[in-house]
């Protein structure tokens, strides 16, 4: 099967059934692959056992900016080339993408208190990923107060597209401004500075964490394809009924 075709949504529900499973086979064995490997971590000479949080915030938070990027190509789908499933990839990723942000500003939390002595700091990747956060959330709701599909789709492209613009404010705040974040130390220039023992495990995880957007996503979308086949069909016998 070819890429164009699962732009049609028979095409496309018929392929989401059958790789789903293994989808879903593949994420939890590759996770529990990840957490064993973060379990056998060595604990860090200045952060001790609190380094471990790392294996979770940090895919977490590459996902949060992953998923808007999705949902700005989705965004591209429906405003220019006029795809069938943009929309609803757009649509699918939202809330999937603000759980992401939620367990990044979660974790990140946890692992600063010990570390900087506070849950909380207006620093500037802080207040942007936040923001990113509140953004997902304005998505959700325009998605849910616009009936028409395809009015909420145009609007949730356009401020999808200009929400894009907090993607590289949160990737290059620490070398923009003073935060209390570190800078890059997987991707970089001259290659990771983390220690084996520490970039695996986390790699697992990142590539775990990847696996299930792209099960959740999928699925998501699935439900989405014929939550409106249903709603066109109750539409459909309404209006025959009122003749």
């Amino acid at each position: 099967m070819k890429l164009i075709d699962l732009a049609n949504p028979t095409r496309f529900l018929a392929f989401t059934a059958r790789v789903l499973p293994w989808l879903a086979i593949a994420t939890a064995l590759l996770l529990a692959l990840g957490l064993y490997q973060s379990w056998l971590a060595p604990d860090d000479y200045q952060q001790g056992a609190t380094v471990k949080i790392m294996f979770i915030h940090v895919p977490n938070a590459w996902l949060s900016m992953f998923v808007w990027g999705v949902m700005s190509l989705s965004a591209l789908g429906t405003l220019v080339w006029r795809h069938p499933l943009a929309d609803v990839s757009a649509k699918a990723a939202a809330p999937i993408g603000a759980a992401f942000t939620f367990l990044a500003l979660v974790t990140g939390s946890l692992w600063g208190r010990p570390m900087w002595g506070t849950y909380w700091q207006w620093d500037a990747r802080l207040t942007s990923v936040l923001v990113m956060f509140l953004m997902y959330l304005g998505l959700i709701a325009l998605w849910r107060a616009v009936e028409d599909p395809s009015r909420a789709a145009r609007a949730a492209a356009v401020l999808t597209l200009v929400g894009a613009v907090n993607i590289p404010i949160i990737k290059f705040s620490v070398d923009w401004w003073n935060t209390l974040h570190q800078g890059a130390s997987v991707i970089r220039m001259g290659g990771p500075t983390l220690d084996r023992s520490f970039l695996i495990p986390l790699l697992t995880m990142a590539l775990g964490f990847s696996l299930l957007f792209v099960t959740l996503h999928l699925a998501a979308m699935r439900n989405e394809v014929l939550r409106r086949r249903v709603r066109t069909l109750q539409m459909m016998q309404a209006s025959r009924q009122g003749m």
